[in-house]
This record gives C-alpha cells, structure tokens and sequence, in this order.
C-alpha cells in the first residue's frame, strides 16, 4: 500500500520473521543506511514491517532492492556491503530477477562445504558460456571472478570425471621481472605468480588433496612456457592473466589443445605488465576467433566486481580517464 503527498510517496514491505529483517539490516542497521543514502529515502521499521519514505522513484527501488535482499537471505546469500549495494543498483536497471536467477545456480562447493554461487547476470553468462562451449575467452577486469569461477568449474568437472586433470598456466614474466632475473630454483620462482591459482585451488581442494593431486599430476599448475611442445588430452585447462601473453604465445597454448579437453582463458586488457616492445594477444586473439563454433567469447564489465564496493568505483573512474585520454589523443592525430 502506498500513501503519497505531493511528492513524498510511502511504502510498506512485510517481512517473514524478525530475524529475517535483522539480517536484511544488518549490524546497527548498517545495510540499510547503505540504502537510504544511495537513493535518498528513509527507512524505518515497526515489528516485522518496514517502512520506505520518499520521492516515488527512489521509493520504488527502495522497495525493489529491499526485496531483492530479503530473498537473498532466504537463499542462504551473505547479505554485506557488495550485496546492498548490487541490490541497489539492479533494482534500478530492473534486473533483480535476472540477479536472483543467477544466484541460484550452485557451480561447486568448497572444501569447508560452502556452495559457490554466481553474483551477477555476467558471471552467470561466463558459467553459461563454459558450460556450452569448448573453449572460452573471458575478458573482464579486476575482482569479476573470472580465475576462481574457472577453478571452480574445472574441479566440479575433475569432480564429475569429466576430465583426467587439471592444467593450470599463466605468463611468469609480470611487473617487468623475468625468471632468469629471480634467486632460486624453478619452483621457488614461478611460485610467486602461480600463487593466486593455488589459493583458489586449497579453497576447493583442501591442502591435503591438493598436494596429494599434484603431486601423482592430477593437477599441474605451471608457467606458460611449459606448455611448449606438448599435446593436453582430457585436461581442464586454464590460461590465467592472457593479457601478459602475446599472440605467438596464445597461438602455441591453443593449438597444444588435445581430444577431451576444455580450455578457459581468463584476462584483464587494462593491466598489462608485458616490456620490451611486446604486444599483448588477447584482445586480437578474442576478435580472431569470436563467431567460430565451439568457441565463446564473454566480456564482463564492472558490474560483475564482486569484490569492495570501492573497487568498482576505482574500476570505473579509470576507465573514464582512459577513454578521455584516448579521445584526445585521437582528437591530436
């Protein structure tokens, strides 16, 4: 029911229990401060009532985003920060169901036994596009889960005896530092870079298991060069961080790709760490091979930042001086 003055509209959204509005809240309210400041309303609660007071646009995705999250907690969701906030900002582009759609969908559960879920309409997409294809490219930036969400469906597929193994890689040569520059033997130095890919691993695997697969080379995580020369059958393969790959190098880990296998390769354009006068691949190789059968191509935007709400907010204003640098170099020429 609505109540409205001039301007100033009031609705009202029910809640199930009082534990199912504490958690939509949060802890002093904190969640819903989030929202009232985001869309200028005021909120406020009598038993398992809640009341939404403002102008009536902001009203109604007020209500929306409320919503969206009391149905996130029915789902088990953790309802933080960066849920409040993607419940704002769907509820404003209308695209709370396609959320909550994707939300459902259990990809793998890790090895304290929590579900991993896809957070957004892209990363459902991204999951989609693996599940429907044989090789996928994934361009997105910083914190869309394009690396954990990969990890999680080669382990579901080593899980389901879909694949043999699983074949981690990615670019050891990031930030201008090469190998041969670096003290120590050959694990101790490509460890640095692969460490991201093991901390996604343990979350699946556990140590143990973790170990125990690599070491009988179920799972192989290792630098792209090593991927030289040989054929990859019945493998999980992941290429982590293209962006630091060039085409040459993409080609050669591409057509190392065997019968039975899948292939993810995962990169962010805006972080390029590659010297030298050499050209990443990844884009080329993305507008090369988008449109061939049995292959996909998902671009995730920051939308998709799953990570602190602030972290879409850096991703965004550089992206704006980028391109605003762009067109004034395009305007000079």
């Amino acid at each position: 029911m609505a109540l409205e003055t001039e301007k100033i509209v009031v609705e009202q959204v029910a809640f199930a229990t009082i534990d199912q509005l504490m958690t939509v809240f949060g802890p002093y309210d904190a969640n819903v401060s989030l929202i009232e400041r985001a869309l200028d309303v005021k909120i406020n609660a009598r038993d398992k009532q809640v009341e939404v007071r403002g102008e009536k646009p902001a009203v109604n995705a007020a209500v929306k985003a409320l919503q969206t999250l009391q149905r996130m907690a029915q789902q088990g969701e953790d309802i933080n920060d960066w849920a409040v906030s993607q419940a704002v900002e769907t509820a404003a582009n209308g695209d709370s169901e396609q959320v909550l759609e994707a939300t459902r969908d259990v990809i793998a559960v890790t090895y304290q036994g929590k579900p991993v879920k896809c957070k957004t309409i892209g990363q459902k997409q991204y999951i989609q596009t693996i599940r429907d294809n044989t090789i996928t490219i994934c361009i997105g930036p910083a914190g869309t889960g394009k690396t954990y969400l990969a990890i999680a469906m080669a382990v579901a597929a080593l899980k389901r005896k879909e694949v043999s193994r699983i074949i981690l890689t990615r670019p050891a040569v990031e930030a201008g530092e090469k190998l041969g520059f670096l003290p120590g033997d050959l694990q101790s130095k490509v460890d640095p870079y692969l460490r991201p890919l093991y901390d996604a691993l343990f979350d699946f695997l556990g140590q143990e298991q973790f170990s125990r697969n690599l070491e009988k080379g179920v799972i192989e995580v290792a630098p792209i060069a090593y991927m030289r020369g040989r054929t990859l059958n019945d493998a999980f393969i992941i290429l982590d961080e293209g962006q630091n790959a060039t085409l040459e190098t993409l080609k050669m880990v591409l057509t190392r790709f065997g019968e039975g296998s899948h292939l993810v390769l995962t990169g962010d354009i805006t972080q390029i760490d590659l010297s030298g006068g050499q050209k990443s691949g990844l884009k080329q190789c993305a507008q090369m091979l988008r449109g061939i059968d049995d292959i996909g191509v998902i671009q995730l935007t920051n939308r998709d930042v799953v990570r602190h709400k602030l972290v879409k907010e850096i991703i965004k204003a550089f992206e704006k001086y980028e391109k605003q640098a762009e067109a004034r170099a395009n305007r000079k020429h």
